[in-house]
Protein backbone atom coordinates (compact mmCIF):
# COMPACT_ATOMS: atom_id res chain seq x y z
CA UNK A 1 0.00 0.00 0.00
CA UNK A 2 1.36 3.81 -0.81
CA UNK A 3 0.45 7.09 -0.01
CA UNK A 4 -0.19 10.07 -2.16
CA UNK A 5 -1.80 13.76 -2.06
CA UNK A 6 -4.70 14.53 -3.83
CA UNK A 7 -4.98 17.90 -5.95
CA UNK A 8 -7.13 19.19 -3.42
CA UNK A 9 -3.83 19.02 -0.79
CA UNK A 10 -2.21 22.13 -2.75
CA UNK A 11 -4.77 24.45 -2.39
CA UNK A 12 -4.97 23.56 1.39
CA UNK A 13 -1.31 24.54 1.71
CA UNK A 14 -1.96 27.95 0.17
CA UNK A 15 -4.25 28.82 2.95
CA UNK A 16 -1.28 29.80 5.31
CA UNK A 17 0.10 31.81 2.86
CA UNK A 18 -1.45 35.00 4.50
CA UNK A 19 0.31 34.11 7.19
CA UNK A 20 3.67 34.04 6.45
CA UNK A 21 2.93 37.30 4.54
CA UNK A 22 2.20 38.93 7.60
CA UNK A 23 4.77 37.42 9.64
CA UNK A 24 7.88 36.47 6.81
CA UNK A 25 10.05 34.26 9.31
CA UNK A 26 11.27 30.93 9.13
CA UNK A 27 9.62 29.35 12.25
CA UNK A 28 6.03 30.58 10.99
CA UNK A 29 6.66 29.01 7.38
CA UNK A 30 7.97 25.87 9.66
CA UNK A 31 5.12 25.69 12.11
CA UNK A 32 2.57 26.04 8.82
CA UNK A 33 4.41 23.22 7.02
CA UNK A 34 4.24 20.79 9.83
CA UNK A 35 0.84 21.90 10.83
CA UNK A 36 -0.10 21.30 7.18
CA UNK A 37 1.61 17.80 7.10
CA UNK A 38 -0.56 16.63 10.00
CA UNK A 39 -3.62 17.48 8.60
CA UNK A 40 -2.91 15.22 5.59
CA UNK A 41 -1.43 12.51 7.85
CA UNK A 42 -4.76 12.15 9.47
CA UNK A 43 -6.66 12.60 6.38
CA UNK A 44 -4.75 9.63 5.15
CA UNK A 45 -5.13 7.62 8.20
CA UNK A 46 -8.76 8.35 8.77
CA UNK A 47 -9.08 6.94 5.09
CA UNK A 48 -11.05 3.29 5.07
CA UNK A 49 -7.99 0.51 4.08
CA UNK A 50 -8.41 -0.25 0.73
CA UNK A 51 -7.09 -3.46 1.44
CA UNK A 52 -10.21 -4.71 3.22
CA UNK A 53 -12.55 -3.76 0.09
CA UNK A 54 -13.37 -7.10 -1.27
CA UNK A 55 -13.57 -7.01 -5.00
CA UNK A 56 -15.26 -9.71 -7.31
CA UNK A 57 -15.20 -9.91 -11.05
CA UNK A 58 -18.27 -10.63 -12.86
CA UNK A 59 -17.27 -10.96 -16.49
CA UNK A 60 -17.73 -12.51 -20.27
CA UNK A 61 -15.05 -14.58 -21.02
CA UNK A 62 -15.25 -14.55 -24.55
CA UNK A 63 -16.54 -12.49 -27.42
CA UNK A 64 -16.10 -12.19 -31.00
CA UNK A 65 -13.98 -9.26 -32.38
CA UNK A 66 -16.17 -6.59 -33.16
CA UNK A 67 -18.93 -7.82 -30.85
CA UNK A 68 -19.14 -5.69 -27.57
CA UNK A 69 -19.65 -7.47 -23.83
CA UNK A 70 -20.61 -6.19 -20.39
CA UNK A 71 -19.17 -7.05 -17.47
CA UNK A 72 -19.17 -5.60 -13.77
CA UNK A 73 -16.82 -5.26 -11.06
CA UNK A 74 -18.00 -5.65 -7.57
CA UNK A 75 -17.08 -4.30 -4.43
CA UNK A 76 -17.74 -4.94 -0.74
CA UNK A 77 -17.07 -2.51 2.20
CA UNK A 78 -17.06 -4.87 5.48
CA UNK A 79 -15.55 -2.20 7.66
CA UNK A 80 -17.49 0.37 9.79
CA UNK A 81 -16.60 3.56 8.02
CA UNK A 82 -18.07 4.25 4.26
CA UNK A 83 -15.30 4.68 1.64
CA UNK A 84 -15.21 7.34 -1.04
CA UNK A 85 -13.23 5.45 -3.77
CA UNK A 86 -11.22 5.77 -6.90
CA UNK A 87 -10.82 2.16 -8.96
CA UNK A 88 -8.21 1.75 -11.74
CA UNK A 89 -8.91 -1.95 -13.90
CA UNK A 90 -5.65 -1.56 -16.12
CA UNK A 91 -6.45 -3.31 -19.22
CA UNK A 92 -4.60 -3.24 -22.41
CA UNK A 93 -6.07 -0.59 -24.93
CA UNK A 94 -7.27 -3.13 -27.54
CA UNK A 95 -9.40 -4.75 -24.77
CA UNK A 96 -11.55 -1.76 -25.87
CA UNK A 97 -13.05 -1.00 -22.33
CA UNK A 98 -14.96 2.02 -22.37
CA UNK A 99 -13.34 3.35 -19.24
CA UNK A 100 -10.61 2.46 -16.91
CA UNK A 101 -11.04 5.01 -13.97
CA UNK A 102 -14.01 4.98 -11.60
CA UNK A 103 -14.82 6.91 -8.75
CA UNK A 104 -17.55 5.81 -6.42
CA UNK A 105 -19.36 6.13 -2.73
CA UNK A 106 -19.09 2.80 -0.42
CA UNK A 107 -21.09 2.88 2.56
CA UNK A 108 -20.38 0.95 5.13
CA UNK A 109 -21.21 -2.97 5.04
CA UNK A 110 -22.75 -2.65 1.72
CA UNK A 111 -21.94 -3.39 -2.10
CA UNK A 112 -21.89 -1.59 -4.94
CA UNK A 113 -21.20 -2.62 -8.63
CA UNK A 114 -19.52 -1.05 -11.94
CA UNK A 115 -20.53 -1.71 -14.66
CA UNK A 116 -17.49 -2.04 -17.79
CA UNK A 117 -17.96 -2.30 -21.36
CA UNK A 118 -15.93 -4.19 -23.56
CA UNK A 119 -15.36 -3.28 -27.26
CA UNK A 120 -12.26 -5.14 -28.21
CA UNK A 121 -10.35 -4.39 -31.64
CA UNK A 122 -7.88 -6.91 -31.77
CA UNK A 123 -8.02 -10.59 -31.71
CA UNK A 124 -6.69 -12.85 -28.81
CA UNK A 125 -6.17 -12.93 -25.42
CA UNK A 126 -6.90 -9.80 -23.31
CA UNK A 127 -5.89 -9.43 -19.60
CA UNK A 128 -6.14 -6.84 -16.87
CA UNK A 129 -2.57 -5.86 -15.85
CA UNK A 130 -3.85 -4.54 -12.51
CA UNK A 131 -6.73 -3.45 -10.37
CA UNK A 132 -6.00 -0.68 -7.94
CA UNK A 133 -8.29 0.41 -5.50
CA UNK A 134 -7.51 4.09 -3.89
CA UNK A 135 -9.20 5.29 -0.64
CA UNK A 136 -9.78 9.02 -0.47
CA UNK A 137 -9.66 10.55 3.49
CA UNK A 138 -12.76 12.70 4.64
CA UNK A 139 -11.16 16.16 3.31
CA UNK A 140 -9.83 14.68 0.51
CA UNK A 141 -6.10 15.59 1.10
CA UNK A 142 -4.88 12.49 0.54
CA UNK A 143 -5.33 8.72 -0.81
CA UNK A 144 -4.11 5.40 0.31
CA UNK A 145 -3.76 3.34 -2.48
CA UNK A 146 -3.67 -0.89 -2.69
CA UNK A 147 -3.72 -3.64 -5.36
CA UNK A 148 -6.60 -5.82 -5.34
CA UNK A 149 -6.59 -9.52 -6.58
CA UNK A 150 -8.74 -9.51 -9.18
CA UNK A 151 -7.66 -10.84 -12.46
CA UNK A 152 -9.51 -9.82 -15.93
CA UNK A 153 -9.05 -12.61 -18.77
CA UNK A 154 -10.94 -12.06 -21.99
CA UNK A 155 -10.65 -13.53 -25.52
CA UNK A 156 -11.61 -11.77 -28.35
CA UNK A 157 -12.75 -14.76 -30.98
CA UNK A 158 -12.19 -14.35 -35.07
CA UNK A 159 -15.32 -12.61 -36.25
CA UNK A 160 -15.46 -15.66 -38.67
CA UNK A 161 -16.69 -13.10 -41.45
CA UNK A 162 -17.10 -15.31 -43.94
CA UNK A 163 -20.10 -17.44 -42.79
CA UNK A 164 -22.06 -15.50 -44.73
CA UNK A 165 -21.18 -17.96 -47.36
CA UNK A 166 -21.72 -21.04 -45.82
CA UNK A 167 -25.39 -21.27 -47.08
CA UNK A 168 -24.31 -21.10 -51.24
CA UNK A 169 -21.94 -23.34 -50.75
CA UNK A 170 -23.91 -25.97 -48.31
CA UNK A 171 -26.47 -25.82 -50.97
CA UNK A 172 -24.27 -26.56 -53.94
CA UNK A 173 -22.99 -29.23 -51.82
CA UNK A 174 -26.46 -30.81 -51.51
CA UNK A 175 -26.78 -30.07 -55.35
CA UNK A 176 -23.43 -32.20 -56.25
CA UNK A 177 -24.52 -34.89 -53.34
CA UNK A 178 -28.15 -35.22 -55.27
CA UNK A 179 -26.58 -35.04 -58.20
CA UNK A 180 -23.98 -37.97 -57.26
CA UNK A 181 -25.94 -40.62 -57.71
CA UNK A 182 -22.85 -40.94 -59.63
CA UNK A 183 -23.63 -43.56 -62.43
CA UNK A 184 -20.34 -45.95 -61.82
CA UNK A 185 -17.84 -47.09 -59.33
CA UNK A 186 -15.51 -44.81 -58.45
CA UNK A 187 -12.35 -44.27 -56.33
CA UNK A 188 -13.74 -42.52 -53.20
CA UNK A 189 -17.82 -43.67 -53.53
CA UNK A 190 -19.94 -45.59 -51.35
CA UNK A 191 -23.29 -47.43 -52.48
CA UNK A 192 -26.21 -44.95 -52.08
CA UNK A 193 -29.20 -46.35 -53.79
CA UNK A 194 -30.91 -48.35 -56.48
CA UNK A 195 -32.89 -47.66 -59.53
CA UNK A 196 -34.00 -48.50 -63.07
CA UNK A 197 -31.48 -48.35 -65.87
CA UNK A 198 -31.39 -45.73 -68.34
CA UNK A 199 -29.67 -45.42 -71.40
CA UNK A 200 -26.13 -44.12 -70.93
CA UNK A 201 -25.99 -45.84 -67.47
CA UNK A 202 -22.48 -47.83 -67.24
CA UNK A 203 -23.07 -51.44 -67.75
CA UNK A 204 -20.40 -51.95 -64.83
CA UNK A 205 -23.55 -50.79 -62.44
CA UNK A 206 -26.05 -53.10 -62.75
CA UNK A 207 -27.16 -55.08 -59.83
CA UNK A 208 -27.77 -58.44 -61.08
CA UNK A 209 -29.38 -59.91 -58.06
CA UNK A 210 -31.73 -56.88 -58.03
CA UNK A 211 -32.20 -57.23 -61.77
CA UNK A 212 -33.28 -60.54 -61.37
CA UNK A 213 -35.96 -60.28 -58.13
CA UNK A 214 -37.35 -57.44 -60.10
CA UNK A 215 -37.50 -58.77 -63.80
CA UNK A 216 -35.95 -55.93 -64.92
CA UNK A 217 -32.43 -54.08 -65.00
CA UNK A 218 -31.39 -52.37 -61.96
CA UNK A 219 -28.61 -50.23 -61.57
CA UNK A 220 -26.59 -49.27 -58.10
CA UNK A 221 -25.98 -45.65 -57.93
CA UNK A 222 -22.94 -44.26 -55.79
CA UNK A 223 -22.00 -40.75 -53.87
CA UNK A 224 -19.72 -39.90 -52.33
CA UNK A 225 -18.11 -40.62 -49.16
CA UNK A 226 -18.26 -39.26 -45.71
CA UNK A 227 -16.14 -39.41 -42.88
CA UNK A 228 -13.71 -38.49 -44.86
CA UNK A 229 -10.30 -37.00 -43.28
CA UNK A 230 -9.46 -33.03 -44.06
CA UNK A 231 -6.24 -31.58 -42.48
CA UNK A 232 -5.73 -27.93 -42.78
CA UNK A 233 -2.36 -26.32 -42.05
CA UNK A 234 -1.73 -22.72 -41.85
CA UNK A 235 1.39 -21.16 -41.98
CA UNK A 236 2.26 -18.99 -39.61
CA UNK A 237 5.77 -17.70 -39.87
CA UNK A 238 6.83 -13.78 -40.66
CA UNK A 239 4.57 -14.11 -44.12
CA UNK A 240 1.40 -14.06 -42.04
CA UNK A 241 2.23 -10.88 -40.09
CA UNK A 242 1.30 -8.62 -43.66
CA UNK A 243 -1.79 -6.53 -43.25
CA UNK A 244 -4.14 -6.92 -46.03
CA UNK A 245 -5.78 -3.63 -45.81
CA UNK A 246 -7.20 -3.62 -41.70
CA UNK A 247 -6.44 -7.06 -40.65
CA UNK A 248 -3.78 -9.57 -41.20
CA UNK A 249 -2.64 -12.36 -43.35
CA UNK A 250 -2.69 -14.72 -40.68
CA UNK A 251 -6.62 -13.48 -40.05
CA UNK A 252 -7.95 -13.83 -43.71
CA UNK A 253 -6.27 -17.59 -43.44
CA UNK A 254 -8.07 -18.02 -40.15
CA UNK A 255 -11.24 -16.92 -41.82
CA UNK A 256 -11.12 -19.14 -44.90
CA UNK A 257 -9.72 -22.14 -42.45
CA UNK A 258 -12.94 -21.58 -40.48
CA UNK A 259 -15.73 -21.20 -43.59
CA UNK A 260 -14.05 -24.45 -44.80
CA UNK A 261 -14.44 -26.40 -41.52
CA UNK A 262 -17.74 -25.34 -41.64
CA UNK A 263 -18.33 -26.56 -44.75
CA UNK A 264 -16.59 -30.47 -44.37
CA UNK A 265 -18.69 -30.39 -41.48
CA UNK A 266 -21.85 -29.96 -43.36
CA UNK A 267 -20.31 -32.55 -45.76
CA UNK A 268 -19.85 -35.42 -43.07
CA UNK A 269 -16.12 -34.75 -43.13
CA UNK A 270 -13.56 -34.82 -40.22
CA UNK A 271 -11.42 -31.56 -39.98
CA UNK A 272 -8.33 -31.08 -37.90
CA UNK A 273 -6.14 -27.88 -37.88
CA UNK A 274 -2.55 -27.73 -37.28
CA UNK A 275 -0.49 -24.42 -37.14
CA UNK A 276 3.41 -24.32 -38.03
CA UNK A 277 6.10 -22.34 -38.54
CA UNK A 278 9.72 -23.76 -36.68
CA UNK A 279 7.41 -25.76 -34.13
CA UNK A 280 3.95 -27.00 -34.34
CA UNK A 281 1.99 -24.25 -32.29
CA UNK A 282 -1.89 -24.75 -31.77
CA UNK A 283 -3.63 -28.15 -33.06
CA UNK A 284 -7.15 -28.70 -33.21
CA UNK A 285 -7.61 -32.88 -33.19
CA UNK A 286 -10.39 -35.84 -32.77
CA UNK A 287 -13.02 -32.82 -32.18
CA UNK A 288 -16.28 -34.09 -32.78
CA UNK A 289 -18.38 -32.58 -36.72
CA UNK A 290 -20.57 -30.49 -33.98
CA UNK A 291 -17.96 -29.15 -31.86
CA UNK A 292 -14.68 -29.26 -34.27
CA UNK A 293 -15.92 -25.03 -35.91
CA UNK A 294 -16.40 -24.14 -31.93
CA UNK A 295 -13.13 -26.04 -30.33
CA UNK A 296 -11.17 -24.51 -33.96
CA UNK A 297 -12.60 -20.90 -33.31
CA UNK A 298 -11.54 -20.74 -29.40
CA UNK A 299 -8.20 -22.56 -30.31
CA UNK A 300 -7.11 -19.82 -32.57
CA UNK A 301 -8.09 -16.84 -30.89
CA UNK A 302 -4.85 -16.36 -29.49
CA UNK A 303 -2.75 -17.16 -32.33
CA UNK A 304 -0.53 -14.66 -33.72
CA UNK A 305 2.19 -14.39 -36.59
CA UNK A 306 6.00 -15.76 -35.21
CA UNK A 307 8.99 -13.89 -37.26
CA UNK A 308 10.89 -16.67 -38.27
CA UNK A 309 10.87 -18.84 -41.78
CA UNK A 310 8.27 -21.73 -41.72
CA UNK A 311 10.38 -25.35 -41.42
CA UNK A 312 8.62 -27.08 -44.13
CA UNK A 313 9.91 -30.71 -43.04
CA UNK A 314 9.07 -30.38 -39.80
CA UNK A 315 5.61 -29.33 -41.53
CA UNK A 316 5.62 -32.84 -43.57
CA UNK A 317 6.26 -34.70 -40.80
CA UNK A 318 3.60 -33.60 -38.76
CA UNK A 319 1.48 -34.07 -41.94
CA UNK A 320 2.33 -37.32 -42.22
CA UNK A 321 1.80 -38.45 -38.64
CA UNK A 322 -1.67 -36.83 -37.93
CA UNK A 323 -2.90 -38.15 -41.57
CA UNK A 324 -3.21 -41.67 -43.48
CA UNK A 325 -3.06 -42.34 -47.24
CA UNK A 326 -5.66 -40.52 -49.38
CA UNK A 327 -6.85 -37.73 -46.83
CA UNK A 328 -7.04 -34.41 -48.19
CA UNK A 329 -4.31 -32.05 -47.20
CA UNK A 330 -4.79 -28.07 -47.53
CA UNK A 331 -1.53 -25.35 -46.76
CA UNK A 332 -2.76 -21.98 -46.46
CA UNK A 333 0.43 -20.26 -46.83
CA UNK A 334 1.79 -17.47 -49.22
CA UNK A 335 2.47 -18.22 -53.04
CA UNK A 336 5.68 -16.52 -53.02
CA UNK A 337 9.00 -17.19 -54.08
CA UNK A 338 10.68 -17.01 -50.57
CA UNK A 339 7.88 -19.17 -49.44
CA UNK A 340 9.07 -22.00 -52.32
CA UNK A 341 12.94 -21.45 -51.87
CA UNK A 342 12.28 -22.35 -47.87
CA UNK A 343 11.71 -25.30 -49.19
CA UNK A 344 8.05 -26.17 -49.75
CA UNK A 345 8.41 -27.02 -53.61
CA UNK A 346 9.37 -30.73 -52.43
CA UNK A 347 7.30 -31.17 -49.39
CA UNK A 348 4.64 -30.15 -51.97
CA UNK A 349 5.64 -33.04 -54.26
CA UNK A 350 6.21 -35.36 -51.67
CA UNK A 351 2.56 -35.11 -50.82
CA UNK A 352 0.83 -34.84 -53.00
CA UNK A 353 1.56 -38.47 -54.29
CA UNK A 354 -0.36 -39.70 -50.83
CA UNK A 355 -2.93 -36.91 -51.04
CA UNK A 356 -5.44 -33.91 -52.63
CA UNK A 357 -3.26 -31.26 -51.81
CA UNK A 358 -4.66 -27.71 -51.56
CA UNK A 359 -2.54 -24.81 -51.29
CA UNK A 360 -4.44 -21.54 -50.82
CA UNK A 361 -3.06 -18.21 -50.60
CA UNK A 362 -3.67 -14.65 -49.11
CA UNK A 363 -3.21 -12.53 -52.59
CA UNK A 364 -2.19 -8.47 -51.38
CA UNK A 365 -5.25 -6.90 -52.91
CA UNK A 366 -2.54 -3.46 -53.54
CA UNK A 367 -0.61 -5.13 -55.76
CA UNK A 368 -3.89 -5.00 -58.43
CA UNK A 369 -4.27 -1.59 -57.58
CA UNK A 370 -0.54 -0.66 -57.71
CA UNK A 371 -0.69 -2.64 -61.07
CA UNK A 372 -3.45 -0.61 -62.73
CA UNK A 373 -1.39 2.87 -61.81
CA UNK A 374 -0.48 5.06 -64.80
CA UNK A 375 -0.82 8.38 -63.54
CA UNK A 376 2.56 9.59 -63.70
CA UNK A 377 6.11 8.06 -63.73
CA UNK A 378 6.16 7.16 -60.54
CA UNK A 379 3.38 5.14 -60.84
CA UNK A 380 4.49 3.35 -63.81
CA UNK A 381 7.76 1.98 -62.11
CA UNK A 382 5.05 0.80 -59.28
CA UNK A 383 2.32 -0.75 -61.98
CA UNK A 384 6.06 -2.73 -63.05
CA UNK A 385 7.03 -3.67 -59.92
CA UNK A 386 3.71 -4.80 -58.81
CA UNK A 387 3.44 -6.58 -62.45
CA UNK A 388 6.69 -8.59 -61.82
CA UNK A 389 5.76 -9.21 -58.17
CA UNK A 390 2.38 -10.89 -59.88
CA UNK A 391 3.92 -12.68 -62.57
CA UNK A 392 6.34 -14.41 -59.69
CA UNK A 393 3.05 -15.88 -57.77
CA UNK A 394 2.09 -17.20 -61.37
CA UNK A 395 4.95 -18.76 -61.78
CA UNK A 396 5.14 -20.28 -57.97
CA UNK A 397 1.53 -21.39 -58.61
CA UNK A 398 2.53 -22.87 -61.69
CA UNK A 399 5.42 -24.97 -60.46
CA UNK A 400 3.36 -26.70 -57.62
CA UNK A 401 0.67 -27.33 -59.52
CA UNK A 402 3.21 -29.11 -62.29
CA UNK A 403 3.93 -31.12 -59.02
CA UNK A 404 0.12 -32.33 -58.16
CA UNK A 405 -0.71 -29.36 -56.07
CA UNK A 406 -4.09 -27.75 -56.84
CA UNK A 407 -3.58 -23.50 -55.98
CA UNK A 408 -5.91 -21.01 -55.22
CA UNK A 409 -4.68 -16.99 -54.71
CA UNK A 410 -6.99 -14.70 -54.08
CA UNK A 411 -7.54 -11.55 -51.92
CA UNK A 412 -8.59 -11.44 -48.26
CA UNK A 413 -12.30 -10.76 -49.75
CA UNK A 414 -12.31 -13.82 -51.87
CA UNK A 415 -10.20 -16.47 -50.50
CA UNK A 416 -12.78 -17.99 -48.10
CA UNK A 417 -15.05 -19.22 -50.70
CA UNK A 418 -12.17 -19.45 -53.03
CA UNK A 419 -11.42 -22.15 -51.06
CA UNK A 420 -14.45 -23.75 -50.10
CA UNK A 421 -15.03 -23.56 -53.84
CA UNK A 422 -12.05 -26.03 -54.46
CA UNK A 423 -12.71 -27.81 -51.72
CA UNK A 424 -16.57 -28.51 -53.66
CA UNK A 425 -14.56 -29.03 -57.31
CA UNK A 426 -12.90 -32.07 -55.86
CA UNK A 427 -16.11 -33.54 -53.82
CA UNK A 428 -17.24 -32.80 -57.34
CA UNK A 429 -15.07 -34.55 -59.20
CA UNK A 430 -14.82 -38.13 -56.90
CA UNK A 431 -11.47 -36.81 -55.20
CA UNK A 432 -12.93 -36.63 -51.77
Amino acid sequence: MRLSLTPRAAPVALLGLPLVVLWPTWWMLLVLAVLWALVVLADALLATDPRRIRVRRAAPTQVRLGGTVTGRLLLTNPTSRSASLEVRDAWNPTAGLSSQRSALHLPSTERRAITQVFTPTRRGEHRSRALLIASRGPLGLARRTARAEAPGRLLALHPFGSRRHLPSRVQRLREIEGLAAIHQRGQGTEFDSLRDFVDGDDVRSIDWRATARRRSVVVRTWRPERDRHVLIVVDTSRTSAGRLGEATRLDAAFDAALLLTALAGQAGDRVDLVCVDRIPHVSVLGSTRTKVLHDMVTATAGVEPALVETDWELAASTITDRTRRGSLVVLITPVEASVVHSGLLPVAARLARDHPLLVASVADPALEELAAGRGDLEEVYRAAAAEQARSERSGVSHALERVGAHVVDAPPDRAPQALADAYLALKAAGRL
